[in-house]
């Protein structure tokens, strides 16, 4: 029996695109509390049903496929731009594939204009007219209002037309920086992109018995499940070793591991490999905000997602990316001795000093961890985690210095590898290092 939960979300999915919604008026349709209207609302929006419009309100919109992140709605550009809706709600879910500046005569734009572009005008009626009518929304600059017209034309088309106190360039810009900003969210591997969905997760419940899990770990093959209760909220991991010498007849929530490490979609699945491996976690249940289970991960899915993730090239640059980016890996001999390792080098740039003109501490953090997960991929084939960092500054370095580092593998383990790094420029040690790294399995 599907609970109210489950209930007002299909009430949610069964609504038209664009439909306005409240909490108030969920709790009176469907004769619930506001607080379970709430919470409902909230896991609507999580996954994409609803979202939330300051301004405007929460609105019904196409659920969005996770593909498309890399690509802005309407809705995110109002909340990026701090605008506001005059007219089109219902095209807010909309993909803004471009947007166009219309800084020239309506008769230039046109070849400018394409569906689902947005026009960036200020109080030009006939530019934000023309716009409509070619299958483009509208941004309005400068915080000026539109007509009765433009805003009925919106609606009939279903595109919107938005509002911003900001000027051209800023807004322009700040629609950039989104843009960017998805595509790292876009290589950023999450739970969400991983997990066995729940109708794919076996689970036990606080009423089964031993006898139960063994006839489960039959079926499955499997011996660690999540227990929960009949909310379907996670109490509980239940393992064989748990089992092991206890009766059939006795019930599961007896031998359980009581408040379990969870994860929930959102969370990046880096940090759960590291709590998997340090813990010596093989599953973890994927949990919604009120500990609904929705899913599991396990430590095999995360261990090859992991090293998919390594192997990836970037979509777009962090700045953990433009601070490395410079660093050259040096694999000849240095003044006739070899080195036991390869070395690297980089310039000093003006954009890695701090305000007295030398390497801000933080750039050289970031470039000394590079450098310890690129020596041990090349030693040893494997991709690492940073765990802890130990850096002593020796002598100031300054701007547009050549630098040197020198790393050397201490210890490496199953688990965990110590290096010690020394920063030299002309021969001369400026700093020193030691780095212990997290070891990935190999999938």
């Amino acid at each position: 029996m599907a609970t109210k939960h489950d209930l007002i979300l299909q009430h949610i999915e069964s609504l038209p695109v664009g439909e306005r919604i409240s909490v108030r008026s969920i709790a009176k349709n469907l004769s619930v509390s506001e607080g379970t209207a709430y919470r409902a609302i909230k896991d609507a929006e999580n996954i994409g049903l609803v979202s939330t419009i300051q301004r405007v309100g929460t609105i019904r919109i196409e659920r969005k496929l996770k593909k498309h992140i890399e690509r802005l709605t309407f809705s995110e550009v109002v909340r990026i731009i701090e605008g506001d809706v005059l007219g089109g709600a219902s095209g807010l879910d909309k993909d803004l594939n471009k947007f166009v500046i219309g800084a020239m005569t309506e008769e230039a734009m046109r070849r400018y204009i394409t569906p689902g572009s947005l026009v960036i005008v200020g109080n030009r009626v006939g530019a934000q007219k023309l716009a409509l009518k070619d299958g483009a929304a509208v941004l309005i600059t400068g915080g000026f209002d539109t007509t009765e017209e433009i805003s009925e034309l919106a609606d009939e088309r279903g595109l919107p037309v938005l509002r911003t106190t900001y000027d051209s360039f800023t807004v322009a810009t700040m629609i950039n920086r989104a843009l960017s900003d998805q595509l790292i969210k876009k290589d950023i591997m999450q739970v969400s992109d991983i997990y066995m969905p729940l109708d794919k997760t076996y689970y036990l419940t606080i009423g089964d018995t031993i006898a139960d899990y063994h006839r489960l770990s039959e079926e499955t093959g499997h011996s660690r499940f999540p227990v929960v209760n009949r909310h379907l909220r996670v109490i509980g991991i239940v393992t064989a070793k748990d089992v092991l010498g206890k009766v059939d007849s006795q019930l599961i929530d007896r031998v359980m591991t009581k408040d379990p490490i969870i994860v929930k979609q959102n969370m990046s699945v880096a940090s759960v490999s590291h709590q998997m491996i340090w813990d010596g976690l093989e599953m973890m249940p994927v949990v919604t905000d009120d500990l609904s289970l929705v899913g599991m991960v396990s430590r095999q899915d995360v261990m090859k997602a992991m090293q998919l993730v390594q192997r990836q090239p970037q979509m777009s640059n962090t700045i953990s990316d433009q601070i490395v980016g410079d660093i050259v890996t040096i694999d000849t001999d240095r003044q006739g001795e070899p080195l036991p390792l390869p070395y690297f080098k980089f310039e000093v740039t003006p954009q890695m000093v701090n305000s007295v003109g030398t390497i801000s501490f933080g750039v050289l953090s970031e470039i000394l961890a590079n450098v310890a997960q690129r020596t041990v991929l090349l030693e040893q084939r494997r991709n690492t985690l940073i765990e802890q960092m130990n850096l002593h500054y020796l002598r100031l370095i300054q701007l547009e210095s050549e630098v040197e580092i020198h790393s050397r593998i201490l210890e490496f383990g199953r688990r965990s590898a110590k290096l010690d790094l020394e920063v030299f420029i002309d021969n001369v040690i400026v700093a020193k290092s030691l780095v212990v790294c997290q070891v990935m399995e190999r999938s």
